[in-house]
């Protein structure tokens, strides 16, 4: 059927501007657009639209080393972008960067169209996505900065948008509807209380980090690129029932669940996914989010290894830079390939070859889960220390919070009290050094 693409997953999407049959007619239709020095992949900002309910009917590449400073696209492509926006029905404009106020103003006067950039759907998307009062009050915060410098032709773009309290379109959710009439002082004011209120939400975050860093269970955080898997496999190791669809930045929010690995409780906190040219402002706004991830002993890099090698390799890249950014980059990790169930047997070889250390898992049929298991306990096991502590007979609740710490404890009952023989971490081998035999032994 011409101008309907069906990707991996069995979904129907638009493209060149055939709607699908039965579909209606969207309200908001983009028309895509990107420079690039090689290469003509807009696959990703067809799906950010997607996610963000906007229909694709229509893209256009330029190579160059960088944008135009005035249009982002030269000005003859520019002149060939609006002949070709005559054929179409789009109504709206979406570039696969973030623009320049400049770059966006002048695009929009000669195309006649509203232009949007990258940044302003994701900011949109996450708006949508915001579950908790904490990610909605970062993402209207992101929303706040981004918009801030483009204060002055913010609100006619809204209207030419046809932006409505009913039917909000894209990039119009959260302070565009709410916030209309307001100046930059009122917005700056408004930037300053969220980031208070943030402040607070992130002491009360910090005192709940306080007390199971007090039990020092071990923490392992699922980070990677939106919509590879994290919690599906969050669900499959934990138990849990975390919401999952497939759609991207469906998790916002980090969830934290509990699991026993050989005997020992774990904490694991399913994180916010990343993406290429993720904007800066989301960074800053989710700092308390992303400091799960800080203070996580060990990060699991969750891969869709259901991609061509050069796609999974971009979105490996991607998110080191972004660990990087948030100051995790040293951070101990294990990359974990996720969707191995949709793998053919050329490409499992493949992968064993190019990503030897990598664990290979199915997070749906729950292949490869055993060893991750082992892995991730294997890896917790290094860093710690041989411990023989001789606890008094009264101490009944030491002896229980050890058992929990630790798993397994081999003790023996004698004169004196319980002489225990386990294995913890030396920052909690600290706590119960005035029961001692002999001092903690780390692992060499």
């Amino acid at each position: 059927m011409e101008g309907v693409q069906r990707s991996r997953n069995g979904r129907v999407s638009e493209s060149n501007g055939k709607p699908v049959p039965g579909a209606g007619r969207a309200r908001q239709r983009a028309y895509a657009i990107g420079v690039m020095p090689d290469g003509d992949d807009l696959s990703e900002l067809k799906e950010l639209l997607r996610t963000a309910g906007v229909a694709t009917v229509g893209e256009l590449v330029q190579h160059r080393d960088q944008a135009h400073p005035n249009l982002y696209l030269g000005p003859g492509k520019v002149a060939e972008l609006a002949e070709q926006l005559k054929a179409t029905d789009a109504n709206v404009v979406v570039t696969d960067d973030e623009l320049s106020p400049r770059q966006e103003r002048n695009l929009e006067k000669e195309l006649g169209l509203p232009v949007i950039d990258r940044t302003t759907v994701i900011l949109d998307i996450f708006a949508g996505h915001a579950g908790s009062a904490e990610g909605k009050l970062q993402v209207e915060l992101a929303q706040l900065e981004y918009n801030l410098a483009r204060m002055r032709g913010l609100w006619t773009h809204l209207e030419r948008l046809g932006a409505s309290a009913a039917q909000p379109g894209i990039g119009t959710r959260g302070p565009g509807e709410t916030q209309i009439e307001t100046d930059r002082r009122l917005a700056r004011d408004r930037i300053t209380a969220l980031k208070r209120k943030l402040e607070r939400v992130k002491a009360t975050r910090a005192v709940m980090r306080a007390e199971r860093e007090r039990a020092h269970l071990p923490s392992v955080a699922l980070v990677g690129y939106t919509n590879a898997g994290k919690s599906t496999l969050l669900n499959a190791l934990t138990g849990a029932t975390v919401g999952v669809r497939d759609r991207l930045f469906h998790t916002l929010d980090p969830s934290t669940r509990t699991t026993r690995l050989d005997g020992r409780t774990f904490l694991m906190t399913d994180t916010v996914g990343f993406i290429r040219k993720l904007p800066h402002q989301l960074v800053d706004a989710f700092g308390a989010t992303l400091e799960e991830t800080v203070r996580a002993d060990l990060l699991l890099h969750v891969v869709d290894a259901d991609v061509p090698e050069d796609e999974l390799m971009a979105m490996t890249r991607a998110v080191e830079d972004v660990l990087e950014e948030i100051g995790v980059g040293q951070q101990t990790r294990m990359l974990v390939l996720n969707k191995a169930d949709a793998l053919t047997a050329e490409r499992r070889r493949e992968l064993s070859f190019r990503h030897p250390e990598a664990v290979l898992v199915s997070a749906v049929t729950g292949e490869g889960l055993d060893e991750l298991r082992a892995r991730i306990v294997a890896d917790f096991e290094r860093t710690l220390s041989d411990v023989e502590l001789l606890v008094p007979y009264a101490a009944g609740d030491v002896l229980s919070e050890l058992h929990d710490l630790a798993g397994d404890v081999e003790r023996e009952d004698t004169p004196e009290g319980v002489r225990v023989s386990l294995r913890l971490p030396p920052v909690i081998a600290e706590r119960f050094g005035r029961y001692a035999l002999r001092p903690a032994a780390p692992l060499a």
